[in-house]
């Protein structure tokens, strides 16, 4: 699977932030007190148990960078490495009492730089970053419940508790931080057999902007928590440590299937009239993807999960291919819960430990450029056409890695929850979708930017404006509505009660 399928359009949370996206339009928050002095930053470094980076300091470069490396020419204030939520109430009352911006960052995968810090273009000063990257601990507890530190990346977490025989639903990619993709709702590669993995929260460790550590949960501080399932990562509070409910550790039966570039338009067709309504123990996602590893043309790819008899794959998917044709290349193998996320990450020859990109890693950051509709229809031959047409134009950008659509089914147990039990109101939507790009590190990014944001463009008048939060859009005219829909108004409101005083600094504000 290659880098782009893998780690940006299976992604499924790449939200960077921990806390909760301020998104739409409310109410200018109350203006922050007045600074004190130049910030005493050795007496923050003093007050914590983990580390506080400065510039010039020898760990400041390799702390202070993302996933996305086009965001590099950052430079914040300082990177807070937090240890617990003693660290990040510290820094939450440091930021307050000198007035300065805060950036708060999980797994560092915020689409529009947001989490590092004062990168050019993102609509970010140079910040105080707040990273609970360290917070990794996997803990398995009583009655089947399993408490994650805010920063455990995915590869982190699979291994954690598949070594339990326990699961949750997530995405797949390695480095996502648990966080941000719960705060988001989580879209992943069991979504439809067990939900959102939002869905399966049960409980947060949460440090307001008031700097107190909070418990959320159905029966306290029950707003928060219901904000915290769905409501994205930036601006609510900083999340320190998730609690989850789990399911067994199914095993896992993975297929591939791929079609020349002229059977796309079939091959779609059956898709969105398949996947969405298909049994809800069987996953699916559609690629069109192009680039320079595509010598023969671009591809379609449909892969996907089962849980169910492993006899029964072949009878679920003879009516999908029957409408689309045969395919040219059919793959199936069966592995268990740990193995088969292994595998979707790109680690399943690769020791947990070295499944990340920092030092002792064996993966690889990769600039790209992505956004993202939520559909709710499916599209007729136009629409279709507008795909086809734009995963070809994507071969004429210079420095293109990869570049195409993913489209991700949703229905099954997603649509189990109305639209306001969560905070993620896209409940009966049939699908996700991201538009990406990757290109060779340096590059220009506006080229790939227009790209991605021409090809949602395009699909506008077939699907709205409905977007995926953790698939964050800087330009996005409204996007309250877009990735809360009627949920935006009680964020809003949670927002003016957890953060009166506007101390998250995020752009896109609730």
């Amino acid at each position: 699977m290659s880098p782009l399928s893998r780690r940006h359009f299976l992604a499924a949370g790449a939200a960077g932030a921990v806390g909760l996206v301020a998104t739409g339009c409310a109410p200018e928050p109350v203006p922050t007190p007045t600074p004190v002095g130049a910030p005493d930053w050795s007496a923050l470094a003093a007050r914590i148990a983990g580390s506080l980076a400065r510039p010039g300091d020898t760990e400041y470069d390799s702390v202070r960078v993302t996933e996305n490396p086009r965001w590099d020419d950052a430079r914040p204030l300082a990177v807070l490495s937090a240890d617990d939520a003693r660290d990040v109430a510290a820094g939450l009352a440091f930021a307050t009492k000198y007035g300065l911006p805060i950036a708060l960052r999980s797994g560092g995968h915020s689409y529009p730089g947001y989490s590092a810090g004062g990168a050019a273009g993102t609509g970010m000063t140079p910040s105080l970053v707040i990273d609970s990257r360290g917070m990794t601990a996997v803990t398995l507890a009583a009655e089947n419940t399993v408490r994650i530190g805010a920063g455990a990346s995915l590869a982190q977490v699979y291994d954690g508790i598949g070594a339990h025989g326990r699961a949750i639903a997530g995405g797949s990619c390695a480095t996502v931080g648990i966080a941000g993709l719960t705060l988001g709702g989580g879209v992943g590669v069991l979504v439809r057999a067990y939900g959102l993995t939002c869905d399966s929260l049960t409980e947060v460790e949460i440090v307001t902007a008031d700097a107190r550590v909070l418990t959320a949960s159905a029966t306290t501080n029950a707003d928060l928590f219901w904000a915290c399932r769905g409501g994205g990562g930036g601006h609510l509070g900083v999340v320190t440590a998730l609690t989850f409910a789990t399911k067994p550790a199914p095993d896992v039966m993975m297929f591939s299937l791929s079609w020349p570039f002229a059977s796309a338009a079939a091959v779609i067709t059956a898709w969105q009239a398949w996947a969405p309504t298909a049994d809800p123990r069987l996953w699916s996602t559609l690629k069109l993807l192009t680039g320079p590893a595509y010598t023969t043309g671009p591809g379609v790819f449909v892969s996907g999960t089962w849980l169910g008899d492993p006899a029964a794959l072949d009878s679920l998917l003879a009516p999908f291919i029957a409408s689309a044709g045969a395919p040219r290349k059919r793959a199936v193998s069966q592995h268990s819960y740990r193995d088969a996320m292994a595998s979707y990450a790109g680690c399943a020859n690769i020791p947990v430990a070295a499944c990340q990109t920092g030092a002792g890693g064996r993966l690889t950051r990769e600039s790209f450029s992505a956004t993202s509709h939520v559909a709710y229809t499916a599209l007729d031959a136009a629409g279709i056409r507008a795909i086809t047409d734009h995963v070809s134009a994507a071969n004429g950008l210079p420095g293109l890695k990869e570049g195409g659509i993913s489209i991700d089914a949703l229905g099954g147990a997603v649509g189990d929850l109305a639209p306001n039990a969560t905070a993620f109101p896209h409940r009966t939507a049939l699908a996700t979708v991201q538009y990406t790009a990757t290109f060779a590190n340096g590059s220009d990014p506006a080229p790939f930017d227009a790209y991605v944001r021409g090809f949602r463009g395009a699909l506008t008048g077939s699907w709205g404006d409905g977007a995926y939060v953790n698939y964050a859009d800087a330009t996005l005219t409204d996007p309250a509505k877009s990735y809360f829909a009627d949920n935006a108004r009680r964020l809003a409101t949670i927002r003016s009660k957890y953060d009166p005083k506007g101390i998250f600094t995020q752009p896109q504000a609730y």
